[in-house]
């Protein structure tokens, strides 16, 4: 994956991030800054695990079940005394809980009576998990440290956006997947199907990985609703609708979204998809190192108002390597109050969609800050494609 010495590089951006939150002990419960870390790449997050990173020690501690231990062997730079695992009878148990073994590592190194950062609003660390850790560990001071590594992250190395442009050369092929499925008689379904199979197989020079988000495909009056995803219903002569998907190479992500009709697209989605792109555009000239991420959003509403649009929505975030349920890093939000500086090597889904009761448009590019300005991750025309009516066979 990376070289031992960006993995050696990274922890150490993380202390240097410890120090200056007046944190001691890190546990990070989020499989993405897991892998960024280490490389630890399994689906092992349904259960509890934990990676304890203090200012003293050169290497992580991976703290989870017994039968994924091996997987860290195989796939970390971690030696062996730093992979820790748990018997299988804690697991789901209402007698134990995975964070009382923690709790007993913690105190075996030392480290119980230290200033330990939590991932508080991490998708994996739950209100069980805190309340153990808090009972168990009574001298420790708890902090908040939810978007630490997230922030080490935000700034992408070389080899990252290698793997990020991968990923976008496989969400083109699946958003050319899904336009060439759709028909009329065509089930939802079928799309997302053609999709994945994409997504998953990839390319010749690269193949795929598993998004952690679904293919999210409303249609005509859902497209308000950007988060639903499909059924088993088909496809009708007028339909319209729109495409969120991702491509994934070794867990880094590139979102792309588009809208599409079956026929002729409704007068009010094409009006619409035209503000929409041409804002795009306008926001894509300012982008650039130096400026703020509220500055992004401005230009956005500015472009739209004039034609008496409003999106109430964040207009983008930052993207990069991620485990289910998003691919978003929840740091950086193109937003009014996100004052957030632009540097080169940054990565974001500029997410221009505009939802209204009862139809939507959403045409959306993965981007990276470059030194002079922006470079755009895909290739993939921004028209809405309004696909000549083919019978399907079904």
């Amino acid at each position: 994956m990376f070289s031992l010495a960006e993995y050696e590089e990274r922890l150490r951006k993380t202390k240097v991030k410890m120090v200056e939150s007046g944190i001691d002990v890190l546990l990070i419960s989020n499989p993405s800054n897991m892998y960024y870390l280490t490389n630890y790449n399994a689906w092992s997050f349904y259960v509890h695990q934990m990676m304890i990173v203090t200012l003293e020690d050169s290497q992580p501690i991976w703290i989870g079940r017994q039968m994924d231990a091996t997987s860290v062997a195989k796939t970390t730079w971690l030696d062996e005394n730093h992979i820790i695992s748990y018997p299988d009878y804690y697991v789901q148990s209402s007698e134990r809980h995975p964070m009382d073994f923690v709790v007993k590592i913690i105190e075996e190194i030392g480290q119980s009576k230290r200033r330990i950062g939590l991932e508080m609003d991490a998708h994996y660390f739950t209100a069980a998990c805190y309340t153990k850790l808090q009972g168990g560990l009574p001298d420790a001071e708890f902090k908040d440290a939810t978007v630490l590594v997230n922030r080490v992250r935000l700034i992408k190395s070389d080899q990252e956006l290698i793997y990020m442009r991968r990923a976008a050369s496989i969400v083109e092929g699946a958003m050319q997947a899904a336009y060439d499925q759709l028909a009329v008689g065509v089930r939802e379904c079928d799309v997302a199907a053609a999709i994945y199979k994409a997504q998953i197989q990839g390319l010749d020079e690269h193949g795929g990985d598993y998004p952690s988000i679904v293919p999210m495909l409303p249609t005509n009056e859902n497209t308000s609703c950007p988060h639903l995803t499909f059924s088993e219903r088909r496809y009708k002569k007028g339909d319209f609708l729109t495409v969120e998907i991702a491509g994934v190479y070794k867990r880094y992500h590139a979102p792309l979204a588009r809208t599409i009709a079956i026929g002729n697209a409704p007068s009010h989605v094409k009006e619409l998809s035209k503000v929409v792109q041409e804002g795009i555009e306008k926001t894509l000239d300012i982008i650039s190192p130096g400026i703020t991420a509220e500055e992004v959003e401005r230009t956005w509403s500015d472009a739209i108002a004039k034609y008496g649009y409003q999106k109430s929505s964040r207009l983008g975030y930052s993207i990069g390597a991620s485990f289910p349920p998003d691919w978003g890093e929840h740091t950086i939000s193109f937003r009014t109050g996100d004052k957030s500086i632009l540097k080169p090597n940054m990565t974001f889904h500029l997410m221009p969609g505009i939802w209204y009761e009862s139809y939507g448009v959403e045409i959306t590019e993965s981007i990276v800050i470059t030194k002079k300005g922006v470079e755009m991750l895909t290739n993939f025309s921004r028209d809405l494609y309004e696909k000549p009516i083919i019978e399907s066979a079904l």
